[in-house]
């Protein structure tokens, strides 16, 4: 994967949503539909192209995750980004289901690559505990919980999550990837309509990160966990029975956030280094 285009091509920028419901998550897996798949095949069939161009993102979502912020890269011919540079965004509209949308299409910066120039992803986590249960026009993202939860104690848990840390215990492991992640922010807000929104926001996230975070929050939220549990199982190091993944229809991607143009290079490069914590051995680069 590299931070430039090969010669003759073209590094194009896309910034993109999609309501995840009916998606199999954002990597393409053969005869099941997902993100990329769609995007692809659009992609190929509005540059009347015979080969598949890949897209590379700044964060894989699971099966029924959405995103309102993704943002992704592809290389294209030069020649074929000058034909339809002014009228692919347009024409991908047309092409493209109504549960995904691309807002932008840029040739984008040097050095400039979706995943590993980003230094943070924020995502939202929206549930409500109003004893009716959800609204139906926002049942597609937002998760019922039954029992009243108390903001407080919830940001009083998070606040212990802050930094860096080894993930271990909130995370789905994969073979050779470290679950070394900074987490930046971690806070709850009652809104006016009752629907309590989780901000979490990191450098990356590891396999199930948000959502075993906010299962954990969850139960403290609603008096069956002490505020201090999420961190004693975060520095326990190892996956919790008591902490439940949250179903995914209630998370959406909201941002991606990127340093200025000069510091592309230097944050790529840093994104590929194995990460370790004082005293502890990387085991690998990190995933979004």
């Amino acid at each position: 994967m590299s931070d430039a285009a090969a010669p003759g091509f073209v590094r194009v920028r896309l910034d993109l949503s999609y309501d995840g419901k009916d998606f199999s998550g954002w990597a393409k897996q053969r005869e099941r539909r997902t993100v990329q798949g769609e995007l692809e095949s659009a992609l190929r069939t509005v540059t009347r192209s015979s080969e598949t161009f890949e897209l590379t993102v700044a964060g894989r979502t699971d099966a029924g995750v959405h995103a309102r912020g993704q943002v992704a890269h592809v290389d294209l011919p030069e020649a074929l980004w000058a034909e339809h540079r002014d009228r692919l965004l347009r024409r991908l509209a047309g092409r493209l289901p109504h549960d995904v949308r691309v807002w932008k299409v840029e040739q984008a910066p040097p050095g400039f690559n979706a995943r590993f120039s980003a230094i943070w992803r924020r995502y939202a986590y929206r549930v409500t505990d109003h004893p009716g249960g959800v609204d139906p026009l926002l049942r597609g993202h937002v998760l019922w919980h039954d029992w009243p939860l108390d903001v407080d104690a919830m940001n009083a848990a998070s606040e212990r999550l802050l930094g860096e840390h080894d993930f271990a215990a909130y995370c789905k492991k994969r073979d050779g990837a470290t679950t070394i992640r900074t987490l930046q922010r971690l806070d709850w807000v009652r809104g006016a309509d009752g629907v309590i929104t989780a901000t979490v926001r990191a450098d990356a996230f590891c396999h199930n990160m948000v959502r075993s975070l906010v299962g954990a929050l969850l139960f403290v939220g609603d008096g069956h966990r002490p505020a201090d549990w999420p961190a004693k199982v975060l520095s326990a190091g190892v996956r919790d029975s008591a902490v439940h993944v949250v179903r995914p229809h209630g998370l959406t991607l909201e941002e991606v956030g990127y340093p200025a143009d000069d510091q592309l290079a230097a944050r790529n490069r840093e994104s590929r280094n194995k990460r370790s914590l004082p005293g502890a051995t990387a085991i690998g680069s990190g995933c979004c």
